[in-house]
């Protein structure tokens, strides 16, 4: 049979209707579609084709990283028009150039479709603009969950230094330690924070609090992941 193709799909930060039209055509017309841990099922309403759940939580894994880029390889090359559904953007912290790297190793075709990410959509739906003139015009994204072992691991120090607006991504488990190493770095323990929980979800919310407190405030509101930290005067 002829080679398939992969399409690394971003879905967006968890409302089905702020997918991107390809993205939804795509899932229409795939033969296979591997999907993350979803933010709204509906999203996979229109899908005919072969379901693959490969979500992964914090510490649960479906399926390796490994086995996921073999499934993808396996799939295309036995023919399959291949969707590889991430929430968010897929090169945003999604793996996505994990997964291409692999596919051009085996000369796959892909494509990239990018998606909405969680790092800009969550703050804005909840009343948040990640720059604003007068008050911040850059805007910095990481993640709070790093590799074990990494050999460099985020430089907390430059980034206390920097102005404008700070997005922390993956960081609920870790955000105590986090809000710790940036007050550490120099970042003032005044300077207004929020946590936005499930960004897109109709029972997302917020909550607000300044850097030294937002920890505590986080852990008595019950705040679960997904959830991303947003530091800076926006």
């Amino acid at each position: 049979m002829a080679r398939g193709k992969v399409y690394l799909v971003g879905a967006g930060p968890g409302d089905p209707e702020l997918m991107t039209l390809k993205a939804r055509r795509l899932l229409e017309q795939a033969d296979v579609v591997l999907f993350d841990r979803l933010l709204d099922p509906r999203m996979m309403d229109t899908v005919r084709g072969e379901k693959i759940d490969v979500g992964k939580n914090a510490g649960r894994h479906k399926l390796s990283q490994e086995g996921i880029n073999q499934l993808l390889i396996e799939k295309a090359g036995a023919g399959a028009m291949v969707v590889r559904l991430k929430g968010g953007d897929p090169y945003l912290f999604g793996r996505g150039g994990e997964e291409a790297l692999a596919l051009l190793e085996k000369g796959i075709p892909f494509e990239i479709v990018p998606g909405v990410t969680s790092s800009i959509a969550a703050p804005a739906l909840a009343g948040i603009p990640v720059t604003h003139r007068g008050v911040a015009s850059s805007l910095t994204i990481v993640t709070g969950h790093e590799e074990p072992g990494k050999e460099a691991p985020l430089d907390w120090k430059a980034l206390a230094g920097l102005s404008g607006t700070l997005v922390v991504l993956m960081g609920v488990s870790r955000l105590k330690q986090n809000a710790a190493a940036l007050m550490a770095a120099g970042k003032p323990a005044d300077t207004p924070a929020a946590m936005v929980e499930k960004g897109g979800w109709k029972d997302q919310r917020m909550i607000s609090a300044t850097l030294g407190s937002i920890a505590e405030k986080a852990r008595a509101s019950k705040i679960e992941s997904p959830a991303i930290l947003v530091v800076g005067e926006v």
